[in-house]
């Protein structure tokens, strides 16, 4: 059976739709034949339909998706989504499963929420919003009780693409669907966690938003913690919207600053010029749009603590950075060390470590085993398994949520709130000057000093 959806794209013209989730569409239309979709463009540019036909083209091309393009009826509108007569106009007469998607800066979003009324959106619209939502706990929560006049919360849908990692998801296979991992999976045999997302590239442009954000709002706060609350959860009666995103949202809600000490329990950086795969990079001061006043990171870590009966305990590291060399990107459970070990055996008995690899996506296992040349002499021996990259883009996963009306890869209004609740005392101690902003080389693992806390 054919389903037909309306995307209304606010914000057509803009680098997010053309480089994420115009391609990210185009993916899932080559994987679901059984799909069409109207998509109406909306922006300030004066640009025809032929205009934005000619983007979705190229889009899809990027994503081997060129074929789709037959199921997309595409219109452009000229329309300033911050004026009330301009957006109802935009709107008005769409029937059918509908989705708005605000592609737009959060302050654009804010103010496009401003001039909607109930009466503009819709029957069932979901509205998809990017992230971070708002900018701190107060303001997350005005954005909520603005979007709670306008839709019920089964339809907002606030985007956070790290949920639509499949490395994200397989996590949930790995944990519920082993007996060898579920009884394992608490402060009883855990003794850490990491989850590190580090990049190679540096600001690549986007001054305007990430010297204002740096590493700990724009990748710890916006997302590393939603895929700490997936790895924490309790086990969801089902993978409904609701079951999940409450499992989730109870972890964070349980989340605190490591030992109440944001300025022993974080650390910050900042690259200074080098070279990355042989390309020369300026320091971060002097990148164009950066205003070295600001004091902006590009490395940040932070340790929290999950203070309920399963975690209690165990320290949680999240870290993320830019312009580094040989990045890592996964998620490290370290498992305690057994009580006692044989007298006669000899050789390293640390815990066994499990590891996720955020892509390409693998998942292995680090554990001890009796030595090749002398059994007596205990090794270390890797068991890993590819996982493969997953059918669909982090963006076609989230518009196929989206597009079916399905919330459950979405962050909860109270969970947004939460993640700027948990990440605020770091942010003070900062702004104090408690917490030094180190330097490190852009192609370098770092400052000297620093290891990441597994």
């Amino acid at each position: 059976m054919e389903t037909s959806t309306t995307l209304v794209i606010l914000g057509a013209s803009g680098d997010l739709t053309a480089r994420l989730l115009l391609p990210a569409l185009g993916q899932l239309l080559t994987l679901e034949t059984n799909r069409r979709v109207r998509l109406i463009g909306a922006g300030t540019e004066d640009w025809s339909d032929d205009d934005l036909r000619q983007v979705v083209q190229t889009s899809f091309a990027t994503s081997d998706a060129g074929t789709a393009t037959e199921r997309v009826a595409v219109e452009y509108r000229q329309t300033d989504i911050t004026k009330a007569d301009d957006l109802g106009n935009l709107l008005k007469g769409l029937e059918g499963q509908v989705a708005i998607y605000f592609a737009v800066p959060p302050s654009i979003a804010s103010a496009a929420c401003e001039v909607l009324t109930p009466e503009m959106i819709p029957a069932g619209a979901m509205l998809a919003l990017e992230k971070p939502f708002g900018t701190d706990e107060a303001s997350a929560r005005a954005l909520n009780e603005r979007v709670a006049v306008l839709v019920p919360e089964h339809q907002v849908f606030r985007v956070d693409h790290f949920l639509g990692k499949s490395t994200t998801l397989n996590l949930l296979g790995a944990r519920f669907a082993n007996r060898l991992l579920e009884p394992l999976w608490s402060a009883e045999s855990i003794e850490s966690v990491a989850i590190v997302y580090d990049e190679k590239l540096g600001l690549e442009g986007r001054a305007g938003y990430y010297d204002n954000a740096g590493a700990f709002i724009d990748m710890i706060q916006s997302h590393l913690l939603q895929v700490m609350a997936v790895l924490a959860m309790e086990q969801p009666a089902t993978l409904g919207q609701e079951d999940f995103r409450e499992a989730t949202s109870a972890v964070l809600r349980a989340t605190t600053i490591w030992d109440e000490d944001a300025a022993s329990a974080s650390r910050r950086a900042r690259y200074t010029a080098g070279s990355v795969d042989g390309v020369d990079k300026p320091s971060y001061v002097d990148e164009p749009g950066v205003d070295a006043e600001r004091g902006t990171e590009t490395l940040a870590e932070a340790t929290f603590e999950v203070r309920n009966g399963r975690w209690a305990g165990v320290p949680f590291t999240l870290r993320s950075g830019k312009a580094l060399s040989d990045p890592a990107r996964e998620i490290v459970v370290t498992f305690r060390a057994v009580r006692h070990v044989p007298v006669g055996l000899t050789g390293s008995a640390d815990g066994a470590i499990l590891r996720f690899s955020l892509g390409p996506d693998k998942i292995s296992l680090e554990m001890n085993l009796n030595g090749a040349a002398d059994p007596f002499v205990l090794e270390r021996a890797t068991l890993s398994a590819d996982l493969g990259a997953g059918d669909l883009l982090a963006y076609a996963e989230v518009l196929s949520g989206i597009l079916d009306a399905d919330p459950m890869l979405s962050v909860r209004g109270d969970a947004a709130e939460q993640c700027w609740r948990i990440v605020q005392p770091v942010r003070d101690a900062w702004s104090r000057g408690e917490v030094p902003l180190e330097e490190y080389a852009a192609g370098s693992s770092g400052p000297a000093d620093w290891a990441v806390r597994r």
